[in-house]
């Protein structure tokens, strides 16, 4: 749970940096928003078959 919220709030930190430096429209910020939900399956998704491939090695 505590890498959960790691994650969450790295991605939301890092979005919110970004745009404040490009100053994009607000509609590209949610849209960034709403795709850490796929960034944090895939994230954690390849963790767990980079574990799967250790223990076979």
């Amino acid at each position: 749970m505590l890498a959960d919220l790691t994650f969450a709030i790295g991605w939301v930190v890092a979005v919110s940096l970004f745009f404040e430096f490009v100053q994009g429209p607000q509609w590209a910020y949610y849209l960034f928003m709403v795709a850490g939900v796929a960034a944090y399956f895939g994230f954690f998704w390849s963790l767990d078959v980079a574990r799967e491939q250790r223990k076979r090695s």
